[in-house]
């Protein structure tokens, strides 16, 4: 139950039936914050709206290679490192956090064994708890199966709309494999204001919250190739690209961590390559 639509700075005003064009606003649009804390736990690079009345983000995006630091084995499972890449979408409205995409798992094989390691991008979904709806915190991945597996390499289209009142609907598609999903998520409606992301990620094993583990995990070759954010007009979500005048930008903890390639054009489409190496540059 995850869909699939390809669509392949920053003072022009629009009207509101149109989507605007690259490097112009809706009229009205709140604009993005200059900065924002970074959460510890993590190496990650994210690109996050305004709060306003969005409904959603996509973007397309060739998938990274992973070089994982060899002393970081998770005692716990010795086949597994403590270090484990992710790409994903999400937001948080009505005080719902929500981190929705890929990340690094363990597969299925043929013969029906899970493997001991991680071999495969798969989908996940995380929404923290809601009060208003009574939704409890939840975690999910898709089916350990053939047609949810992405590799290192492999181009993909990933969405993150709201599709009703308290409902969002995951898309993941490339390579000729597809994955949709909708997930209840209280604090998402039509009406209310909200905040969209995108995130390039390297993910610590219990670390949340804590500060960063040095490693020498290096995760390249991420490029996303366009990102659109949506958002209601006239009773419908219309997508607009996430330039540059849109989102605060983010590189956490620090950005020695990172390496970013865009040039204006790419900026302009929330295009960019990006690097993660927790040894620095």
């Amino acid at each position: 139950m995850f869909s699939c639509s390809k669509k392949d700075s920053k003072t022009t005003v629009v009207p509101t039936s149109p989507s605007p064009s690259n490097n112009t606003f809706f009229v009205g649009e709140v604009q993005p914050a200059a900065s924002k804390s970074c959460f510890a736990g993590a190496y990650y690079r994210k690109l996050v709206s305004s709060v306003d009345i969005w409904g959603g983000i996509g973007g397309r995006v060739i998938l990274p290679t992973i070089v994982f630091d060899p002393s970081r084995i998770n005692p716990a499972k010795p086949a597994q490192f403590l270090d484990n890449p992710s790409i994903y979408m999400g937001g948080n409205m009505g005080g719902q956090e929500t981190d929705i995409g890929l990340t690094w798992e363990v597969i299925r094989e043929e013969n029906g064994a899970v493997t001991a390691d991680r071999r495969a991008f798969r989908p996940f979904l995380r929404r923290s708890s809601h009060a208003g709806s009574g939704q409890a915190a939840l975690y999910e991945n898709a089916p350990a199966e053939a047609r949810y597996y992405w590799y290192p390499g492999e181009e993909v289209w990933m969405s993150v709309k709201i599709v009703s009142n308290g409902m969002l609907r995951l898309t993941v598609e490339g390579g000729g494999k597809k994955f949709e999903r909708d997930f209840e998520c209280g604090g998402y409606t039509f009406a209310g204001k909200g905040e969209f992301k995108r995130v390039n990620a390297i993910d610590q094993v219990s670390n949340e919250g804590k500060p960063v583990q040095a490693t020498n995990t290096k995760v390249v070759g991420a490029e996303w190739k366009v990102t659109y954010i949506y958002r209601m007009v006239n009773g419908a979500l219309v997508e607009a690209p996430f330039h540059d005048g849109r989102y605060t930008e983010m590189k956490c903890p620090s950005s020695n961590y990172f390496s970013i390639f865009s040039t204006q054009e790419n900026r302009s489409q929330g295009a960019e390559k990006i690097e993660i190496y927790g040894r620095g540059y």
